[in-house]
């Protein structure tokens, strides 16, 4: 399938995610009497949209707040040409605090999601990222509130016409 394109969803699988993402625990029998399908259905539906990639996890999603990890910010980080992603990618993903890295256009080439205990924690976790000689240049911004926290389900419902 052509990366561009995508997969079609249509009303029903709009309906089962976003049964599946109000209430996580709730098994495939009470998804198909609350749809008004049949359990097959669910289950096939269910199956197919893990396979092409639409679900991706089934699992909690946790808070770094929560568990002590109350300063968020964001890392941009030039990398050295001759060592490339895949050195950087390694280092960043043995530190913990390190939620996520997108390769980037524009003057940067990564982008992080990061997270720290305190201030004092972040500059410990920014010092532990650019202890590689991979890594030339890290450029932070420390998020002060969370406005419109990762969603996709208004993504979901477009996709699904609903």
């Amino acid at each position: 399938m052509d990366a561009g394109q995508g997969v079609r969803l249509d009303a029903l699988d709009g309906r089962l995610v976003q049964l599946l993402a109000d209430e996580p625990r709730i098994g495939v029998l009470e998804c198909s009497r609350r749809l008004g399908v049949a359990r097959g259905t669910v289950q096939a539906r269910l199956d197919k949209l893990v396979d092409r990639g639409v679900i991706v996890g089934f699992g909690p999603e946790i808070s770094p707040a929560a568990i002590g990890f109350a300063v968020t910010s964001f890392v941009t980080l030039e990398i050295s040409q001759r060592h490339g992603h895949d050195t950087v990618t390694a280092h960043l993903a043995a530190i913990p605090e390190v939620l996520e890295a997108h390769t980037i256009t524009g003057a940067s080439d990564l982008l992080c999601r990061i997270v720290a205990r305190s201030n004092t924690d972040l500059q410990r976790v920014i010092d532990q990222i650019v202890s590689s000689e991979a890594i030339r240049r890290a450029s932070t911004i420390i998020a002060l509130a969370e406005q419109i926290p990762y969603r996709t389900l208004p993504l979901l419902r477009s996709a699904a016409g609903s």
